[in-house]
């Protein structure tokens, strides 16, 4: 992956269309003051009514016994990884998930597992792929113990696997007597563009999370859901990484506000994704992937300019994209990008391709 420049640089000017990640959404003015009233408690002691409404209303959602509320999607990948694998374990996921890419190697630092990566299109791997990473159960191969999915794929460019899939791919792990978890940091992009419930697509994980400071617009927070011996387990895990939290319920109240507020609007999210890339796909030299979500990859390599440098330019002109690649770029749809700013940002990218040639 190449290195994207830094979202504000002093000199330049100030961002206009910042399409960088789901994850610069902010807060509200309605969020903000539900968080102000929101009735608090101690979360350490499980006396916190928000955290534990948030909690409640998580389970339901995704059809789990319980949850757990947690600081970070990151911290539920691995503190499922910690509960569900020990040291020596092996880690089955597509090579490009966020747990081997992008969470600063924890599984190995934290739980001593390993992840062995496999290939497929878009993010997703199929299951005659999983059926042929399977080891024999031999004291020279380590403990299989864990199949992982990213739901949305990040790096596959924001597709949606598909539920028929997930569910093969979970019945086959159970019968090698594997645990599944699925990680859902954009799992209901993932609901909405499919028009399936976030229950029934997650049923067959043994554990699943979901992120609300990306395309729900949360400050902070994700939940953690399982059986209750899970969570058990992993409220123990949350304890020693310090997860922990006092009058956490400030935060949880932004959450169960993107619930009442922020899912559904999330397909204005996808048509804004579907309109950037029909523009991007009309400059001369920039291919798109056709993205099913919120997230545009388009490549640069027919415009002359590395997308780092692409995106440099357009930095100067007021809009914001990632860089994934030498030639790969990355433009993200959020709940603070309006269409006339999609509009807004084809015309710069345009007008800066034009002035490189």
């Amino acid at each position: 992956m190449s290195y994207s420049p830094p979202p504000f640089v002093a000199g330049l000017p100030p961002v206009r269309v910042n399409l960088y990640s789901d994850t610069q959404t902010k807060p509200t003015a309605a969020m903000k003051a539900a968080m102000l009233e929101a009735e608090v408690g101690d979360d350490q002691m499980g006396t916190d009514p928000t955290i534990r409404a948030l909690c409640e209303r998580m389970a339901e959602l995704l059809g789990k016994p319980a949850a757990v509320f947690l600081p970070s999607g990151t911290m539920c990948n691995q503190i499922a990884i910690l509960t569900h694998c020990r040291p020596g374990d092996e880690i089955l996921a597509h090579e490009t998930a966020h747990i081997l890419t992008s969470e600063g190697g924890g599984a190995a630092a934290l739980a001593g597992a390993q992840i062995t990566g496999l290939r497929g299109p878009g993010g997703m791997f199929d299951l005659p792929t999983l059926q042929a990473a399977i080891r024999s159960k031999t004291r020279n191969a380590p403990p299989q113990t864990l199949m992982e999915v990213e739901q949305t794929a990040n790096l596959g460019g924001g597709g949606v696997w598909p539920l028929a899939t997930l569910d093969a791919l979970a019945e086959f792990a159970h019968e090698k007597g594997m645990a599944t978890h699925m990680d859902g940091a954009r799992l209901t992009n993932a609901t909405v563009a499919a028009g399936i419930s976030p229950a029934d697509m997650v049923a067959g994980y043994d554990s699943v999370w979901l992120d609300f400071t990306k395309g729900l617009g949360a400050p902070l927070g994700a939940v953690l859901c399982g059986s209750e011996t899970f969570i058990g387990d992993a409220w123990r895990w949350k304890q020693r990484l310090g997860g922990a939290m006092r009058q956490g319920g400030v935060c949880a109240a932004a959450c169960l506000y993107a619930l009442d507020h922020n899912i559904e609007r999330l397909a204005e999210d996808h048509a804004n994704a579907r309109a950037l890339a029909r523009g991007l796909a009309q400059i001369e030299g920039i291919i798109v992937e056709e993205p099913q979500t919120n997230l545009v990859f388009f490549d640069t390599t027919g415009t002359g300019l590395p997308a780092v440098e692409l995106a440099a330019r357009a930095r100067a002109h007021g809009v914001l994209f990632s860089t994934m690649g030498v030639f790969r770029g990355r433009a993200c749809t959020h709940l603070d990008v309006t269409s006339a700013q999609i509009d807004e940002a084809i015309n710069v990218i345009r007008d800066v391709v034009a002035t490189s040639n």
